[in-house]
């Protein structure tokens, strides 16, 4: 899943997301998809901690609103 970039670091396959929405909170995301998005992490952790540990339903979720570019502006209105 993770390849090594050409600086050095480790990328996966969703850093895009990391990368523009990494510093969302679970509990702003859970706002979004319900309480079960990222199961076992507390409200408080950032997306970028958890996004290689997400289970398939979470991620699915996320990477089809991110694809169809939906995903800032949801976090934007959960974040009100």
């Amino acid at each position: 899943m993770k390849e090594r970039g050409l600086d050095g670091r480790h990328r996966d396959k969703d850093g895009t997301i990391g990368k523009k929405h990494g510093n969302t909170l679970v509990g702003t995301l859970r706002k979004i998809y319900g309480k079960g998005f990222a199961a076992g992490y507390p409200d408080a952790k950032q997306l970028s901690e958890v996004l290689a540990q997400l289970n398939e339903t979470s991620l699915s979720q996320l990477r089809r609103d991110h694809d169809t570019g939906h995903l800032g502006r949801k976090i934007d209105q959960a974040s009100k």
